[in-house]
């Protein structure tokens, strides 16, 4: 079952980017997950199986009415 990731949310892959950042923001998610390294802000695109066999913890989640909430100005 697919865990459940949010947009917003920080999470603590395996290994460290070669900039040494542990920590990366989800920016997208679906089929394929795009991941900002919060470190030095570069972004990739990986597959979901791959990105959560490589999390180790959910840093922080993200605020769940930022991504409901949008809708409610219009």
């Amino acid at each position: 079952m697919p865990m459940q990731l949010n947009v917003g949310d920080v999470v603590k892959l395996k290994k460290k980017h070669p900039c040494g950042g542990y920590d990366w923001e989800i920016l997208r998610v679906g089929a394929d997950f795009r991941i900002k390294c919060t470190t030095c802000q570069r972004q990739l695109w990986l597959p979901r199986k791959e990105v959560e066999r490589r999390i180790t913890k959910i840093v922080t989640h993200a605020d769940p009415e930022q991504n409901s909430g949008d809708n409610e100005n219009i």
